[in-house]
């Protein structure tokens, strides 16, 4: 009783399938087939846009957080320069007078020194 219960639910299950496709019944024309198709492969290609567009808003946010921080590294950069070239300017006119010229080299006995007395102690 259940193997012909089991077929009946197989039968009613796969009616209208064949192996290899769905069988035309007579109801159906080609043309109706078609446009079923043609409505499934447009679904399918409405998911991909809507995934790509998804993507492509991804990338766009990656974009521009990126051009962000390139923006600030820039401006940091440029702060940097300047503070550099400020110092610059100081070791220019420190160099250029001859009293500073002694300080430098005061400092520069200092560390020597220093230098020295840490090799020997260690």
């Amino acid at each position: 009783m259940n193997s012909i219960r089991d077929r009946n639910a197989r039968v009613a299950l796969f009616d209208g399938i064949e192996e290899g496709g769905i069988r035309a019944s007579s109801s159906y024309s080609s043309h109706e087939i078609d446009e079923q198709e043609n409505d499934r492969a447009i679904d399918g290609l409405q998911d991909r846009v809507i995934m790509l567009k998804r993507l492509s808003g991804d990338i766009h946010e990656e974009v521009e957080s990126h051009n962000n921080m390139l923006d600030r590294m820039g401006n940091d950069m440029d702060a940097s320069r300047g503070v550099l070239s400020g110092t610059m300017d100081k070791f220019k006119t420190v160099f250029e007078t001859k009293s500073s010229r002694r300080m430098v080299t005061l400092v520069a006995s200092f560390v020597v020194v220093f230098l020295v007395v840490y090799y020997l102690t260690r």
